[in-house]
């Protein structure tokens, strides 16, 4: 059966597209070009960690989805979706190479008419400067008049059971026209399409969405090394606060920020772009502020041993969840690997527990993996929980463990240590 549909790009974002898609009965085929990826698809087992279960995948397969690293049969579907993945590079601009990449091997294959938008997280004008002109050029059609152009961003919440989401699409199209194409389609998937103004907006939808996360984690992060200082229970502060309704939305601190969609710094925008006028300020500073936070909870580590008679040197310390949100096997940005390597400098003696990672390595050296959780709890000089997921019985840990440091504040009050 030929396929309605092309994903380009097979990872976090990519894949639960399909799996939504493919759940709505929609004729979907995976691209990338990895054979390997593709294969790995088309015989039940996800390619990237974190993304979709084993299961998940064979139901998309019975479901009728295919993966394929050929790119002939973009030539014979109706709607492109570009799921590339846009990471944060070592200079902190984002490196667009998969967006490029995947634009490229649709280009000489799009058809007239044919329903092209970008999901990735991208900077504002990523959709018209970069995206457009490599289409137009490969396929000698004009976005706008012979083909439609958009740009929605992704709405992935990785651990939830429909990870694609029905919530709310924002879409912008080139013209009015386009942006009609894109929300025809959503409404397939979506309970509702929102119209943003032009591709440019809905982009700036994205970066607005992940800077208020980054910012607001880093105000409860301050509060947080604040509020310790100061001998003031954090967690009963945010408890009271959240009861207010004007305007309060409470976030919680932790032992960092990690995740795919990193935030933006308009002060790190590719020359083109960048802001005229005051550069923004805020943004750069949250992450500043985020990024202290492994630096943080070390030192935390450090002193709770001390205070119990104990060094850091040469200390048992367990790691309890090393992913970057509970209940998904993603590492992306976890702060858990800085504090392991922090910890591992200092000193301390390493084991690591997580439901959903099998084998973890810091800096090339594995980490001994404790399987026997109270056991190695009991054993351990400190154990540290850098991510709350459900399996863990909190208040039996916190009775088991010599000490017990908990970054998320998912611990009952008084049964151990909190951030």
């Amino acid at each position: 059966m030929p396929a309605d549909l092309a994903i380009l790009g097979l990872g976090h974002l990519g894949l639960p597209a399909a799996q939504a898609a493919t759940a709505q009965a929609i004729a979907t085929v995976g691209f990338t070009t990895d054979p390997a990826a593709a294969a790995a698809l088309r015989a039940g087992r996800p390619p990237v960690e974190g993304s979709l279960s084993a299961a998940d995948v064979r139901r998309m397969l019975a479901g009728g989805f295919t993966a394929t690293s050929d790119p002939t049969v973009l030539s014979r579907v109706r709607t492109a979706l570009i799921c590339a993945p846009a990471p944060l590079g070592p200079d902190r601009v984002l490196d667009l190479e998969g967006v490029r990449e995947a634009a490229h091997a649709l280009a000489p294959r799009l058809r007239p008419n044919t329903l092209v938008v970008l999901e990735s997280p991208v900077y504002p004008g990523t959709t018209e400067e970069v995206l457009r002109p490599i289409l137009e050029e490969g396929s000698r059609l004009r976005a706008g008049r012979d083909f439609h152009l958009a740009y929605s961003p992704s709405r992935v919440d990785p651990g939830q059971r429909d990870p694609a989401g029905t919530a709310p699409r924002v879409i912008g199209g080139l013209t009015p026209a386009c942006t009609e194409a894109a929300v025809a389609f959503y409404g397939r998937l979506a309970e509702k399409a929102v119209r943003a103004r032009g591709p440019k907006e809905a982009e700036t939808v994205k970066v607005l969405e992940t800077n208020f996360r980054h910012v607001n984690t880093a105000l409860v992060n301050e509060m947080a090394v604040l509020c310790h200082d100061l001998g003031v229970d954090l967690w009963d502060v945010l408890r009271c606060a959240e009861t207010n309704p004007a305007g309060f939305q409470a976030f919680r601190p932790g032992p960092g920020v990690g995740g795919h969609s990193v935030p933006v710094d308009p002060g790190c925008l590719p020359g083109a772009r960048r802001t005229p006028g005051h550069p923004p300020r805020m943004v750069e500073l949250a992450q500043e502020v985020n990024e202290r936070m492994p630096r943080y909870v070390t030192q935390r580590v450090a002193t709770l041993l001390n205070e119990h008679g104990k060094s850091l040197r040469g200390a048992r310390v367990l790691l309890l969840g090393v992913t970057y949100q509970p209940d998904v096997a993603d590492e992306e940005g976890a702060p858990a690997r800085e504090i392991a390597a922090r910890l591992r400098d200092l000193g301390a003696q390493l084991s690591f527990h997580d439901p959903h990672i099998a084998q973890w390595r810091i800096a090339d050296q594995p980490v001994p993996r404790s399987d026997a959780l109270y056991e190695a709890a009991a054993d351990a000089d400190l154990t540290l929980l850098l991510q709350h997921h459900s399996v863990y019985d909190l208040q039996g840990l916190a009775a088991k463990a010599q000490l017990l440091l908990d970054t998320r504040g998912a611990t009952p009050t008084g049964a151990c240590h909190r951030l």
